[in-house]
């Protein structure tokens, strides 16, 4: 596949993956896939550099799903595992790679913290060749007996700067050690600090190394905006941005401050929700779902939440709390701008924190555009789309959970609405 491939069928991908890109309307890879596919494709081990939102799941997930089509796994012995850091990245590559999984014939099993233990056992114990998890719960249900590691034979791990940054390096190491020895590694990260350049050189056997826009790039469809307000005015300008048409996340420094700004949000007539590491499995799958079905406008996230939110067509990104260090800016404005859409991505700063911002902003290689800004102004409106809430207080009602159904041999074990929360988080 050259750099100038319009088409899958450049590489030697299984004829049923085929089929299926082609039903779900994907004709022209990624840059991401471009670089990456004929080596993974050949068996070769891979370290992917880009920014989120890039194609790197179906980067992996296709030659993941190619080379272990035509195989089957004993129970609690798969074949093929995907490392991510959160529930809602594990959900959403599971997700992601479902239909392509079931088109050639391989079962998926989603092992995360805050879902039944049992069921996930259960899951694994029925046979699951593809098992995408969270270092934590995988841990668990190792030291159970419920799961071994030594058939793995494809291993990747997915945003692994965030499991350094999450503290899972000494985890991963653990697992990693436990695969099949010989086997295919692909390690894909927006930087390669905090550790990930040990796991690089110690699991990986001669990786070809592809970057496609760096972790400090700044991306193209994006607008930045830095917009100056007074602490007084803050509350107010912020209610007026996510009163805007269309759908809004907010990002916060902690789950509290999230869930204060929902309640002020909801008190001045905005549907709005918090979604963070507080909250159940549950409640994050369901407010996650509503935010994608237009029932809630205000997603307040935190940044612990932030790599598993995808939603297409969102185009507004607000740092209510600016973020400590540039790859986090870059993460949370990752949530717009995905597979070349455009977006903009706003930072309300405050008089003491513009020395910081200005330096996170050089370290990031962004210039944005700046401007003093309060509740009503034309600025504000023609940034962000900004009007007046209706002062309506409202509420959001949680759905009831969807009666659980047998997994489908390709989704053995994705529980589509999560049950009983268990003590662990991802």
């Amino acid at each position: 596949m050259s750099s100038t491939a319009v088409s899958f069928s450049d590489v030697p991908l299984a004829p049923a993956l085929l089929a299926e890109l082609t039903a779900q309307g994907i004709i022209s890879p990624f840059p991401i896939q471009v670089a990456t596919l004929p080596d993974s494709l050949a068996g070769r081990d891979v370290l992917g550099r880009g920014r989120t939102g890039s194609g790197k799941t179906l980067a992996f997930g296709l030659p993941l799903l190619s080379r272990t089509a035509g195989r089957q796994s004993r129970p609690g012995r798969p074949l093929a595992l995907v490392l991510v850091p959160t529930r809602e990245l594990a959900q959403q590559v599971t997700t992601a790679l479902a239909p392509y999984a079931r088109a050639v014939g391989l079962r998926c099993a989603t092992v995360v913290g805050g879902l039944s233990l049992q069921r996930q056992a259960d899951a694994l114990r029925a046979g699951a060749e593809v098992v995408v998890a969270t270092p934590g719960r995988l841990h668990d249900l190792i030291n159970r007996g419920d799961c071994r590691l030594d058939q793995v034979t494809i291993t990747v791990l997915d945003e692994a700067d965030q499991m350094a940054d999450m503290g899972f390096l000494p985890q991963v190491t653990k697992l990693l050690e436990q695969v099949a020895p010989k086997g295919q590694r692909m390690l894909f990260s927006a930087t390669l600090d905090g550790g990930v350049d040990r796991l690089v050189r110690r699991f990986l056997t001669n990786p070809v190394s592809h970057s496609v826009d760096p972790g400090t790039a700044t991306v193209t469809a994006m607008t930045h905006h830095v917009l100056h307000v007074d602490a007084g005015d803050k509350n107010s300008a912020l209610a007026h941005i996510a009163a805007r048409e269309g759908r809004t996340i907010m990002f916060m420094g902690t789950k509290h401050r999230a869930d204060r700004l929902a309640r002020q949000l909801l008190a001045s007539g905005v549907r709005a929700a918090a979604l963070h590491g507080g909250k159940s499995q549950p409640q994050r799958t369901r407010i996650l779902e509503q935010f994608r079905t237009g029932q809630i406008d205000a997603l307040v996230a935190t940044d612990v939440a932030a790599r598993g939110i995808h939603v297409d067509g969102l185009d507004l990104v607000v740092n209510v709390d600016p973020p400590t260090e540039a790859k986090d800016y870059l993460h949370r404005g990752g949530r717009t701008a995905r597979a070349g859409e455009s977006g903009t991505v706003v930072t309300l700063v405050l008089p003491e924190q513009r020395r910081d911002m200005a330096r996170l902003m050089a370290a990031a290689g962004i210039r944005p555009e700046s401007a003093n800004v309060r509740a009503g102004d034309a600025e504000l409106a023609r940034v962000t789309g900004a009007r007046a809430p209706s002062g309506v207080p409202v509420t959001i009602t949680a759905p009831a959970p969807a009666v659980a159904q047998r997994p489908a041999r390709a989704g053995a074990g994705r529980s589509r609405r999560p049950r009983r929360p268990a003590s662990r988080a991802a």
